[in-house]
């Protein structure tokens, strides 16, 4: 590992990385490379959770096309100078911010969504014009196999490079002193990452999760809240850092909202056999997820077979604060129901627990959506839809609190890898003399009116 880093090191002192040029060649390679090799890393998702093309498509692939094509676009514009206003005291002069690449960066990705967990913050890298060592996720062994040979194999390691591995290679590469971390995982894994980090002074951005609620209000169209739900909820079996956790729906409409929950879940007959579904990573998630359930809070659903990793999309209703499935994240199949009466209650236990990475809020009340997005602290949402804010190109992604901290996307992610110089320029034929020796009242009051005090 320390041999990596100084190889990678001592590339990016050569400067071969910085030019503009080099950046969207190596990200043109990188779109090329991808189109050639989704059907191999498909099939390799498919063998890590049985999940079906189609929401591998729509899931990992899509949204990285789009990103590669917007990078493409704006990666000359956003490595210019940018120039700012001059004040007064510095004047005459030119004053200009130049983004430059940090070095070299370390991106450890989750397993959940293992292509394009892995590769976005690695596109966002590159267009920075920095060198990378990608660090997969073990859990989804085939897909980092299949990612090790798409990017070794084509990429100088000095310059970019996969490392496969478990905790112990994961180990080896955070005791070295890299210019930048990127981490998408959990919050006790962030931690270690944070603290590994802070030996060093490395920066980090970290993609963390949190119990995201969903709040549904009496005005709530509820055809469309469940048909968006339910997809955003069960989509590679609730495995989603942005999922909805639980749900906050009006006692007014609970039982209305419920009937249409079950009829949603029945009507997509989610199963292994339709490909329309995946498994649980690991049987330990899954004992953990099953464990996790009162079955006697089962409203629907909660079928399961550990030797296959299939639990069966289950809704959970009469829950309180105080039930287990409301301690920790789910990141799963599983949806706990709390009917409320007044939204200040809810709002009150949204924000006694760790920042959320996501809220979402179902309402056509322009009140109610300025009252929670102005009251309440999260990482990012949606009013009216759940999970396609990741989507957004223009939007960047990123958590607050235990939820995370930075983002990335586009702009974003650009500036998440860069370091922002600023620089004064002066010219040499003329100098004030206000700030040297010998001192005097007159040059006193001189410089506080320039200043304007």
């Amino acid at each position: 590992m320390k041999t990596l880093i100084q190889t990678q090191k001592a590339l990016f002192n050569t400067n071969i990385t910085k030019p503009v040029a080099f950046r969207t060649e190596q990200l043109r390679k990188f779109y090329q490379l991808l189109k050639a090799y989704e059907p191999k890393l498909t099939e390799a998702i498919k063998q890590d959770f049985q999940k079906p093309s189609f929401d591998s498509f729509l899931t990992e692939f899509a949204g990285l096309y789009v990103h590669l094509d917007s990078v493409l676009k704006k990666v000359k514009k956003l490595s210019k100078p940018i120039s700012v206003r001059t004040n007064m005291v510095n004047a005459p002069g030119k004053s200009y911010i130049m983004p430059e690449p940090l070095g070299t960066i370390l991106v450890i990705s989750s397993w959940n969504y293992p292509v394009n967990l892995a590769l976005g913050p690695v596109i966002d890298a590159m267009a920075a014009g920095n060198t990378v060592i990608l660090k997969p996720s073990e859990l989804a062994e085939n897909t980092s196999r299949v990612l090790a040979e798409m990017i070794n194999q084509n990429f100088d390691p000095a310059y970019l490079t996969v490392v496969e591995g478990g905790v112990q290679e994961t180990t080896d590469l955070l005791d070295q002193p890299f210019d930048k971390i990127f981490f998408t995982g959990s919050v006790p894994v962030g931690k270690i990452v944070y603290q590994a980090a802070a030996k060093h002074l490395t920066p980090v951005t970290l993609e963390l999760g949190g119990k995201s609620p969903l709040i549904v209000a009496p005005d709530a169209d509820l055809k469309i809240t469940v048909k968006r739900l339910v997809w955003g909820k069960f989509v590679n079996a609730g495995q989603t850092c942005v999922a909805p956790d639980y749900v906050f729906v009006h006692k007014s409409i609970e039982q209305k909202f419920l009937a249409e929950l079950k009829a949603a879940i029945e009507k997509a007959d989610y199963s292994l056999e339709n490909e329309n579904y995946a498994q649980i990573i690991s049987e330990k998630h899954f004992d953990r997820l099953v464990n996790m359930v009162d079955e006697s809070k089962v409203l629907h659903g909660f079928e399961h077979d550990r030797s296959r990793r299939y639990i069966k999309p289950t809704v959970m209703s009469n829950v309180n604060f105080e039930d287990k499935i409301m301690e920790d994240e789910i990141f799963g199949p599983i949806l706990p129901v709390i009917a409320y009466e007044d939204i200040d209650d809810a709002i009150t236990f949204i924000k006694s627990r760790p920042k959320p990475l996501s809220l979402y809020l179902f309402s056509e009340s322009a009140s109610l959506r300025k009252k929670i997005l102005s009251e309440v602290s999260f990482g990012g949402g949606g009013i009216n839809d759940v999970l396609m804010h990741f989507s957004h190109e223009y939007l960047p992604f990123g958590g607050v609190g235990h939820s995370g901290m930075g983002s990335y996307h586009a702009e974003a992610g650009f500036k998440t890898f860069s370091h922002y110089k600023s620089i004064l320029q002066k010219p040499t034929w003329f100098e004030m003399p206000l700030k040297y020796y010998p001192f005097s009242l007159f040059k006193m009051k001189m410089i506080k009116k320039v200043m304007g005090v």
